[in-house]
């Protein structure tokens, strides 16, 4: 077994499991999908560590959030192999790879346009074709190819991402971490008859994807 192939092993048991993921669909993808090809080369020891690994460049920074929330998020969305799933602020593409061993078809958002391109060279070497990504604005979505069963937060959100309810199916769920008040929650929002569901799941801390900030007040 090679040293990432270990590592990867270790993380699962250490880091996953340990976390209550019992999914075994989503513990074979964390098993099977190299976390090390969505990092940059430099940072690629640190790929297996329990934290939130900055991959950004040019002084862009974006994360792939730890594998213990990343799994926690994942379970809860409850995925069905027949889902359209949407991963937003999906940086170096990590979690819509783990979707896209789950559900039918995926599709990834990220604002920066060197993370997309990445994103897309890294499907390919692995060669996931039911997988896409493209650039975009985290508030923004995807409305042209909703709805949505599933729409993953590959960070946390600090107002009300109401655009992106929108792009719920019926009987869709959104998954994230929303911080618009201490302390941060990991929640479950529910599409049904038009309305929103809201279902606190834990305590959670992650990095705040650009564009789904609090405004800044101003202050006379």
């Amino acid at each position: 077994m090679s040293g990432f192939s270990t590592a990867r092993q270790k993380m699962v048991d250490g880091q996953v499991r340990t976390s209550d993921v019992t999914d075994s669909r989503i513990l074979d993808a964390m098993l099977s999908v190299p976390r090390e090809a969505f990092v940059p080369k430099a940072s690629q020891p640190l790929a297996y560590l329990d934290l939130d690994l900055d991959v950004g460049g040019g002084g862009t920074k974006r994360y792939l959030l730890t594998a213990a929330l990343t799994a926690k998020l994942l379970q809860a969305a409850e995925i069905k192999s027949t889902d359209n799933v949407l991963v937003v602020g999906a940086a170096s593409g990590y979690v819509a790879a783990l979707a896209a061993n789950i559900a039918a078809k995926v599709l990834a958002t990220e604002g920066d346009s060197a993370l997309v391109s990445r994103a897309a060279a890294t499907f390919a070497e692995l060669g996931l074709s039911n997988v896409t990504v493209r650039p975009a604005a985290a508030a923004d979505g995807a409305p042209d190819s909703a709805p949505f069963d599933v729409i993953v937060l590959n960070g946390a959100t600090e107002i009300v991402p109401e655009r992106l309810f929108g792009q719920l199916a019926e009987g869709g769920r959104l998954v994230g971490v929303f911080a618009a008040t201490k302390p941060s929650r990991a929640m479950v929002v529910t599409h049904s008859r038009g309305d929103f569901g809201y279902r606190t799941l834990f305590d959670a801390a992650a990095p705040v994807l650009p564009g789904l900030e609090r405004l800044a007040e101003f202050v006379f």
